[in-house]
């Protein structure tokens, strides 16, 4: 088993069932996670039909982890109407984080995660339902003319602070995902919305892949965010667009990462986060197998063995 610290993200069901990966086979999921040697997964609600179902299955997801003795320390959540401009829309999608709240403090989890706020983009029709948006989709947005963005603004700082406030009420961190056009897709972007927010269980899901991808200076970020930085997803990039490749496959220097990890004193989760469509990752199970292995040899021994 690998050590437990090290986590078994939902991109892996998701890179080989779809997205997202249907939410009544989750027993089916977490009994081939477990077979790959990891003892901590993460599961996720992608946006409102898929996260009820999983509340729907809450107490049999809850049933089988135990029998599993498999620990889930970040529930993740999809909810891009928490940045809506339309206050019924945003309103909605609190009510639906806290059922996410809900779930992850039945799962034990530390933490509730999304990904960062995305701003309030009108597009010329139908915007499919991806993961990650690219750079040809966002090129097509724009915004509403009658857009007053002072007023935006305030709505949504107030929205995560509400946010925020709801995960407090469960025990938990409320951590936001960098990605390709989110407010917070790099450091800089965390930090100025953090301060905006100003709750001290916001925190940021340090992404290596995407942060690599979008330029952020890995060394440079981790220290700047090492008081808000509980749980990393790892993957490798080759710095010209969003993937996510096995350690190894990309440029990112990992001897420099684990050397500012040790600096900054981090101790939390690490989740491989490998796959989707966008990166061509073939023999999923194989790979997470060893990238488990290949992260053991290099950081697991340094963390502790505390949830």
């Amino acid at each position: 088993m690998f050590h437990n610290k090290i986590i078994c993200c939902y991109l892996y069901p998701i890179t080989k069932y779809g997205y997202p990966p249907p939410a009544e086979q989750t027993i089916h999921h977490l009994q081939e996670m477990k077979a790959l040697g990891f003892q901590t997964v993460e599961l996720e609600g992608i946006r409102e039909q898929h996260l009820l179902s999983i509340y729907d299955r809450r107490l049999e997801i809850k049933k089988q982890l135990e029998e599993l003795n498999l620990n889930v320390p970040y529930f993740c959540v999809v909810l891009p109407g928490l940045s809506s401009a339309d206050p019924k829309v945003s309103s909605k999608n609190l009510e639906l984080f806290n059922k996410g709240c809900e779930i992850a403090e039945l799962f034990g989890s530390l933490g509730i995660l999304d990904n960062g706020p995305i701003p309030p983009y009108q597009f010329p029709g139908e915007v499919p339902v991806v993961r990650h948006y690219d750079e040809d989709v966002w090129r097509m947005a724009q915004f509403p003319k009658n857009l007053n963005w002072k007023k935006y603004w305030e709505h949504l700082i107030g929205t995560y602070q509400t946010a925020c406030e709801i995960a407090a009420q469960w025990s938990l961190t409320f951590h936001l995902h960098p990605c390709l056009g989110s407010m917070t897709a790099n450091c800089d972007g965390f930090l100025y919305f953090h301060d905006a927010v100003a709750r001290n269980n916001l925190r940021f899901n340090f992404d290596t892949a995407n942060q690599f991808a979008l330029k952020d200076n890995l060394a440079l970020a981790l220290r700047r965010l090492a008081d808000h930085v509980d749980y990393i997803h790892l993957s490798d990039n080759r710095g010209t667009k969003i993937e996510h490749l096995p350690p190894g496959m990309g440029n990112i220097r990992w001897d420099i990462v684990f050397e500012t990890l040790d600096l900054i004193g981090f101790q939390g989760h690490i989740g491989l986060d490998i796959g989707g469509e966008e990166s061509g990752v073939r023999e999923i199970d194989q790979v997470y197998m060893e990238a488990g292995g290949w992260l053991e040899r290099n950081w697991g021994g340094r963390l502790s063995s505390d949830q």
